[in-house]
């Protein structure tokens, strides 16, 4: 692993490492910030997905979250979306495939199942390397995530329960098995069975009895996705239905972009802390 950035910022510090990942058998970044200076000593844990196109240093740079996680005390992790690199297979043609679009899941299809396993990295790999290599509670984690991020967050806390004790969303894809967006990924990277499908959407899992305490999702009116990629009604009438716990807000006058997600940051940032710091 090694050191790429370090700056200091609301009296913690923020970092970006490099290092190689065994399941998606190339090198990746991450973004990391602790909220003191005196990185040894041992706090929670957030981790923001961010959506697609992006990597580690969207949210990085545009999501204020560094203030409020400073206050509380906790370590918010930024992965990147996606595996990189010249042996990595790529989609230049298709923003919505490929590098930055990586869907948090663990491919099937050749060749892109040599590289492309984010739900993996996200779930098992990187958590083990940073509970090696920094002084964190890893047994207190939440998880968040923006748009294909979002979706990210959903399925990892609903497949990985244990693991995590708080969940959130801003404007998340809820059902990418039936969306404009993701549906032509899910083929690609998973092939044409969609059962195998399932464990990779949250309305599915929930139909299938997986279940969280309890999900937070922040989604704007202006959306430019809101009816074609989004939809959180979906969502709405599912957790309704198999009585999964849901806190849904929609915002008039907010879009898709880092002012709507940094708006509302310090929302799921006390919301996260509320439920594993207490």
């Amino acid at each position: 692993m090694k050191e790429l950035e370090s700056f200091a910022s609301h009296g913690g510090v923020q970092k970006v490492f490099s290092h190689y990942s065994e399941v998606n058998k190339c090198d990746m970044k991450f973004a990391i910030f602790f909220p003191s200076m005196d990185t040894k000593k041992e706090f929670s844990v957030v981790w923001y997905l961010s959506g697609l196109t992006c990597s580690h240093a969207n949210v990085m740079e545009k999501g204020e979250y560094r203030r409020k996680a400073a206050e509380l005390g906790l370590v918010v992790v930024c992965p990147d979306t996606s595996p990189r690199g010249e042996n990595v297979p790529d989609d230049k043609d298709d923003w919505q495939f490929g590098f930055g679009a990586g869907f948090y899941i663990d491919a099937m299809v050749k060749p892109y199942s040599e590289n492309y396993n984010m739900f993996s990295y996200i779930s098992d790999e990187l958590p083990s390397l940073i509970k090696s290599n920094f002084s964190v509670n890893i047994n207190q984690q939440g998880i968040m995530g923006h748009s294909m991020g979002g979706h990210g967050a959903l399925i990892l806390a609903l497949n990985f329960p244990e693991k995590y004790k708080s969940c959130s969303a801003f404007a998340p894809i809820v059902q990418p098995t039936t969306a404009d967006w993701s549906i032509k990924a899910y083929e690609r990277y998973l092939g044409k069975d969609e059962n195998a499908w399932r464990k990779y959407d949250a309305t599915r899992l929930i139909e299938d009895g997986a279940r969280f305490p309890n999900i937070l999702v922040d989604q704007g009116k202006k959306d430019p996705f809101l009816h074609d990629g989004l939809r959180p009604e979906i969502l709405e009438e599912i957790c309704h239905k198999f009585n999964q716990p849901l806190t849904l807000r929609i915002h008039d006058d907010y879009d898709h972009s880092y002012y709507f997600i940094s708006t509302f940051m310090n929302d799921h940032l006390d919301w996260h802390n509320e439920i594993i710091n207490n």
